[in-house]
């Protein structure tokens, strides 16, 4: 080093750290917010701030923020005076549970988190770093939509977030945590997304709001009664999971990370525990009743075969008919859809046919085996379920289970009649491995209904009507419903012991693996709507 560069490193030194001081200062001031009292407001509504938020979602000390200086460029309708960095929305990325994961979080002090171009900026830089790096995006919102003020720049930020959601379906995981207000136009994002959590009380997402409602229609609603987290999580079916807290709404943001690929190349995460792959699982037997038209909780079943007992139902509270669960299996993740003989006797009607057709092409997306646990009566019938489009909606689990390409498997353990047991994974669209319990029914119709179209003459002629459709019934039951029927035809692999049934299905799966199935060349199956 030459005595000028000496001197011009010591004259500059002292600038140096003065300047390090400064924008220590500055992005501590830009963490805290830009007003104490909007923080002390955010937290007397039981919300944290975005940097709050984030460290909950992240391991800790790993969250890593991008553009925290970002100013917006609008100077209209007061913006030039007003031009706090950050512009409203928190970017960045961290680890959760030791694997790369992107996230934005609306600052809703901030601009009450609404998005202008600056923002939407941010939020499209983020999204394009999770797309290219193949990690899960997790957005945290909490915001009042497009800035007004900003006008059509706003609208089309949304324009580039709903186009990034699109692209990234089904090649990295979304998603949308809703902490706040989410309304208009801004609701389309989260609907665009894998999952949904909300957070109920401080949670809403709606196209038009209580006020507008009323003016159009003269209807009068609460902002939670019209788009809360218990009204999308029972009612419309938006919200996946629903919390009383935002800790808790984190924490299974996490879980949900931990069963979930980073992307659509790889394989979901192995997490073996004490559990053993061959325990056996006798008290099926007595979780189930062999009668037919009992009724019994099928979580409890679910519960037996998984591993530790441990379960992640998604939609929980919505088309309770169908229960659809990631677990794990041998430590492998898998989705297990299952019909509810606690609700409507486990039929299948619209809503639990959108339910389980999302998540069986959500499974399917992102390389999670499916597990299919069948106890199904048919189709629901109605005036309502036919006009409605039954047939359309059921067309969907039809399609999402034809298209899916993962390991499938599926058991029968009582009854599976007519069309609901084809679209319930049976062998002939396209499952794997079929196993049943040697209590299973696969017939067009229970017994009782298939003799009252078969001999319905022979009925109505016998002396005795009530005897001959018992002989008949008796009769019908024994050539085409006994257990091994569908076994001799080969449409069932085996019949299993209900204790075998874990052992069963991890060697299965473990079998298939290394699965690798040819999907036809084509832009993308037209599928029923």
């Amino acid at each position: 080093m030459t005595i000028l560069d000496d001197l011009t490193v010591t004259q500059t030194a002292p600038d140096l750290r003065r300047a390090t001081a400064e924008l220590r200062r500055l992005k501590e001031e830009v963490s805290r917010g830009p007003d104490p009292a909007a923080t002390r407001r955010q937290h007397e509504k039981n919300k944290l701030t975005a940097h709050e938020r984030l460290a909950l979602l992240f391991d800790e000390g790993t969250f890593t923020e991008i553009e925290p200086l970002r100013r917006h460029r609008a100077s209209a309708f007061g913006l030039a005076e007003r031009k706090p960095h950050g512009d409203g929305v928190v970017i960045g990325w961290g680890l959760v549970h030791g694997r790369t994961v992107f996230a934005y979080a609306h600052d809703f002090r901030v601009f009450a988190g609404a998005l202008g171009e600056a923002h939407a900026e941010k939020v499209h830089k983020v999204m394009d770093l999770a797309a290219d790096t193949g990690a899960p995006l997790v957005g945290l919102n909490d915001g009042a939509g497009a800035r007004i003020q900003e006008g059509v720049t706003a609208l089309a930020g949304y324009g580039g977030i709903f186009r990034r959601n699109v692209a990234s379906s089904g090649v990295i995981p979304q998603i949308s945590v809703m902490l706040g207000p989410c309304a208009g136009g801004a609701a389309y994002s989260p609907a665009l997304t894998d999952f949904v959590f909300m957070v109920r009380e401080t949670a809403q997402m709606f196209i038009t709001g209580p006020d507008v409602v009323q003016a159009v229609t003269g209807e009068k609603i609460t902002h939670n009664g019209l788009g809360g987290a218990d009204v999308h999580a029972t009612t419309s079916g938006v919200c996946h999971f629903a919390y009383d807290d935002e800790a808790d709404c984190l924490e299974d943001v996490r879980f949900l990370l931990a069963l979930l690929p980073s992307n659509n190349r790889e394989l979901p995460p192995v997490a073996r525990g004490d559990d053993p792959a061959d325990r056996c699982t006798g008290r099926l037997t007595e979780l189930v009743p062999a009668d037919p038209g009992r009724s019994y909780d099928i979580r409890a079943v679910i519960e037996e075969i998984v591993d530790d007992g441990e379960t992640f139902e998604v939609h929980e509270s919505w088309a309770p008919n169908i229960v659809c669960a990631l677990a794990r299996l041998d430590g492998h993740p898998v989705g297990i859809v299952a019909n509810q003989p606690a609700s409507l006797a486990g039929v299948l009607d619209i809503h639990a046919s959108e339910k389980a057709a999302r998540f069986v092409s959500t499974c399917d997306s992102f390389n999670v085996p499916l597990v299919t646990l069948v106890d199904v009566p048919g189709f629901l019938p109605g005036i309502d379920q036919e006009h409605n489009g039954i047939i359309r909606h059921g067309a969907k689990l039809l399609h999402a289970y034809c298209n899916a390409t993962v390991p499938r498997i599926s058991l029968v353990l009582r009854k599976a009649y007519g069309g609901a047991y084809i679209v319930m994974d049976s062998r002939s669209v396209g499952a794997d491995l079929a196993f049943a319990w040697p209590t299973n029914e696969i017939a067009v119709m229970g017994a009782e209904g298939a003799a009252g179209v078969v001999f319905r003459r022979e009925i109505a002629a016998a002396d005795d009507p009530e005897a001959a459709r018992a002989r008949l019934i008796d009769e019908y039951r024994t050539e085409l419903m006994h257990p091994y029927y569908a076994a001799e035809r080969g449409l069932v692999d085996d019949v299993i012991d209900p204790a075998d049934t874990r052992r069963v299905l991890v060697r299965s799966l473990a079998m298939l693996r290394t699965k690798r199935a040819e999907i036809p060349s084509r832009k993308h199956g037209n599928i029923p709507t």
